[in-house]
């Protein structure tokens, strides 16, 4: 005579053992897919020029390869590196390695250079006052208050003849490293977003390209003083891909470098902002 229970006992152990190995190859699918199945790599980026290239020229070229490109705009220097380091996004790109290096000593962060792309040479525009010829005595200068981005445009300064600094080529300077300053130039600092709102404010203010860009200048034309594409400038100050330690050789990683440094980015860059953005590649 069958036992009814153990018939219903054995139907649900063969349930159960079913179950587990459809979750079994549900898991394997889903830590394949984690793994290497994940075709959308997302970067955060200021907006201009940096959203600018990453949407109208690297998005075509990583659809091409399979991938889905989104790009977060963000409109400061602090979030986009946070949002790195907390793996928000796969990469960024709006900064260059001073600011980097001096960013990941102050926070504590994990974020490294993978590729220089572009150059965005700072310069010098007008506030209240138009031509450096007519800054008064006391004038006031706007600057960026990070310590890579304001010692950038001390060091404009020493160029353009406004101030003396103990060594013109340290891009570690600071106010306390002026020695000269016959104009008696007072200092605006400010985070680098808001430098462009005050420009009513000031008599000039030193800019990086992409808010000079994005306040409405243009660069080769509007600029009182301008860094040299083939100075020190370009060489120390190039824009990079950034990720978290450990991500620097991921698919994603690869696919971005790849684009960023192609003919058809280089192109773009050249055509569209005429000198205000150069490649480095």
């Amino acid at each position: 005579m069958i036992n009814r229970k153990s018939i219903v006992g054995a139907a649900l152990a063969i349930t159960t053992v079913a179950a587990l190995a459809l979750s079994g190859c549900g898991s394997a699918a889903n830590s394949s897919s984690s793994n290497g199945g994940d075709k959308t790599i997302t970067i955060a980026a200021s907006p201009t020029p940096h959203a600018e290239i990453l949407n109208n020229a690297v998005k075509p070229l990583v659809e091409k390869d399979g991938y889905k490109l989104e790009v977060k705009e963000f409109t400061d220097y602090v979030q986009p590196n946070t949002a790195t380091e907390e793996g928000d996004v796969d990469a960024n790109y709006f900064q260059h390695k001073p600011y980097l290096d001096d960013f990941n000593k102050e926070k504590g962060t994990h974020l490294v250079s993978v590729e220089a792309v572009h150059f965005e040479p700072f310069g010098l525009y007008p506030g209240k006052t138009k031509t450096l010829d007519a800054l008064p005595d006391g004038a006031t200068v706007a600057v960026p208050n990070d310590a890579t981005n304001e010692a950038r445009a001390l060091l404009l300064l020493e160029d353009a003849g406004l101030i003396k600094l103990k060594d013109p080529t340290n891009i570690a300077s600071t106010p306390k490293d002026i020695t000269e300053n016959p104009k008696n130039l007072k200092f605006k600092e400010l985070e680098a977003a808001v430098v462009p709102t005050v420009l009513q404010d000031v008599d000039i203010a030193a800019l990086n390209g992409n808010y000079a860009i994005q306040a409405k200048f243009d660069p080769a034309k509007d600029a009182l003083a301008i860094e040299k594409a083939d100075g020190l400038a370009a060489k120390t100050y190039a824009n990079i891909l950034v990720v978290k330690e450990g991500n620097e050789n991921t698919d994603k990683t690869k696919e971005l470098k790849k684009a960023l440094n192609s003919s058809e980015v280089r192109d773009y860059i050249n055509k569209t902002y005429k000198g205000a953005v150069v490649p480095v590649f």
